[in-house]
């Protein structure tokens, strides 16, 4: 089930899952889902990203063009916040953000449009990402935002033991 976002373009999917005895199936990816939303979706890479400590942040990063991307973002294990940014200068969400908490257990989805900036904080101890990309990493179109620029002014749910390396750390304030 696609949900809308505030953020136009963006969602929160919810598997549609089949239960019995033994547990539940669902499709955690069905191009033809995606095309009834009228979004153009193809999977060129798929990441994982394992975390050891809870209050780590990864982010907020996002490719220019010609290699914007589009991610669905799932947690496999333990529990994120997870936080999107719309950069898109023509959309009137410019600048706001929204964050959501996607867990293992309620197995929820993002996806994260072209131009939009992606992370997340780490709600538990050993939590694990799994991103299907739709363009391949390039570090010379690779660009981030700081988590705590001003401008945008998320609120990150755990402030004392923040973890962060320094590169995402180091962005410069936004423009």
């Amino acid at each position: 089930m696609f949900k809308d976002l505030s953020l136009n373009g963006a969602y929160l999917i919810e598997l549609e899952k089949f239960e019995d005895e033994r547990g539940f199936f669902a499709e955690a990816f069905n191009r033809r889902n995606f095309e009834k939303h009228q979004l153009g979706f193809s999977i060129a890479q798929t990441n994982v990203s394992f975390n050891n400590k809870r209050g780590t942040i990864r982010g907020m990063h996002f490719q220019i063009a010609p290699v914007e991307e589009i991610k669905l973002v799932q947690c496999i294990k333990g529990a994120v916040y997870d936080v999107i940014i719309d950069l898109r200068p023509t959309s009137p969400t410019y600048c706001h953000w929204v964050g959501n908490e996607i867990t293992a257990q309620n197995r929820k989805q993002i996806y994260v449009p072209k131009g939009f900036a992606h992370g997340y904080q780490t709600l538990d101890n050993d939590s694990e990402v799994l991103y299907l990309v739709s363009e391949f990493y390039d570090p010379k179109n690779a660009r981030g935002v700081r988590w705590n620029d001003p401008k945008f002014g998320i609120r990150w749910p755990i402030m004392k033991e923040v973890i962060i390396n320094s590169r995402d750390a180091s962005y410069p304030d936004f423009q």
